[in-house]
């Protein structure tokens, strides 16, 4: 990695583990061990927001300059040039992790019982930053967390096909983002850094049916830009994809985005749920749950069983 990289991404409180990876403490991980406020994935699908360890084994890499994407993206790379073993980033990220959190242990608003829980986390979101099926020993690192008794949360940018199509084993649950309806949108958006994103993205969506795991179409919605009347464009990609969820999502105003963004962008809750009912109308599925503090809803067939954990 880039000495000014890691000096920018370590600046953000980042943790950088080996050549590629990177470890960063959630906004609502602090929120859990202070407050008792949970993640909207802890209200979804019954994970334990305290346990929850964020990070990417391809920190600096990616296929797509999403505009509203909050990290720094100067440095982007779409390959990397040196591979990392999975059990040495695993072990890597858990011990940065328990750094991370180490000063809430004398923090008299978290209980001792919460904490010692944080110390040893039982969920993986693979999400933090880049494309992190980008990491060519990915289900390598997803076998190892499961074989350690871990869930593991993947969310892709869907221009790896061939990639999700081999992975084996699949994450827990699979989450693929889709943040435009039509391929102009796309690359006006998305800022492909390859030619063919659009196709691969849907081809991706085709594949989903098949494959043996929970999956999730994410949108990320940015008011003005990517929602407002491309309901029924998005709902038929959803039925290419057949996910057992969706989940409608604001942008958030933070990190790089605000260069490229402004406050106005980030849509209220009031307007996810408009746009969530609607594409639970052209798609034969119902609101089941929102949480309000993360601006999400979520969309499911009915009596589909939401939660993941007991």
């Amino acid at each position: 990695m880039e000495h000014e990289l890691k000096r920018i991404l370590e600046k953000q409180h980042y943790r950088i583990v080996g050549e590629h990876s990177g470890v960063k403490l959630c906004h609502w991980l602090k929120e859990k061990l202070v407050r008792g406020r949970p993640c909207y994935k802890e209200v979804f699908y019954g994970i334990q927001s305290h346990r929850c360890l964020q990070m990417s084994p391809a920190v600096n890499q990616c296929t797509q300059n999403c505009l509203f994407c909050w990290r720094f993206q100067a440095f982007t790379e779409t390959a990397l040039k040196k591979v990392d073993d999975p059990e040495f980033i695993l072990d890597g990220l858990i011990g940065a992790q328990r750094e991370l959190i180490s000063g809430f242990k004398g923090d008299p608003r978290v209980k001792r019982e919460m904490f010692d829980e944080a110390y040893e986390p039982n969920q993986i979101a693979i999400s933090l930053s880049g494309e992190p099926i980008l990491y060519p020993r990915l289900g390598e690192f997803i076998e190892l967390a499961h074989r350690r008794g871990m869930t593991t949360f993947l969310v892709t940018n869907g221009t790896l096909p061939k990639v999700i199509e081999n992975l084996d084993p699949l994450p827990t649950q699979l989450y693929v983002t889709v943040a435009a309806p039509n391929e102009e949108l796309y690359d006006r958006l998305l800022v492909p850094m390859i030619s063919d994103g659009w196709e691969r993205l849907n081809e991706t969506l085709e594949l989903l049916p098949s494959l043996g795991t929970r999956t999730v179409v994410r949108h990320t919605l940015v008011k003005g830009r990517n929602m407002e009347g491309h309901e029924k464009e998005y709902a038929k990609l959803i039925e290419k994809a057949d996910p057992n969820f969706i989940e409608a999502k604001g942008y958030v105003f933070v990190g790089y985005s605000r260069e490229r963004m402004t406050i106005d962008n980030m849509p209220s809750h009031d307007e996810i749920r408009e746009f969530g009912q609607k594409i639970a109308e052209y798609t034969g599925r119902e609101v089941v749950m929102e949480y309000r503090p993360s601006r999400v809803v979520l969309v499911a067939e009915k009596g589909e069983k939401v939660r993941l954990h007991s």
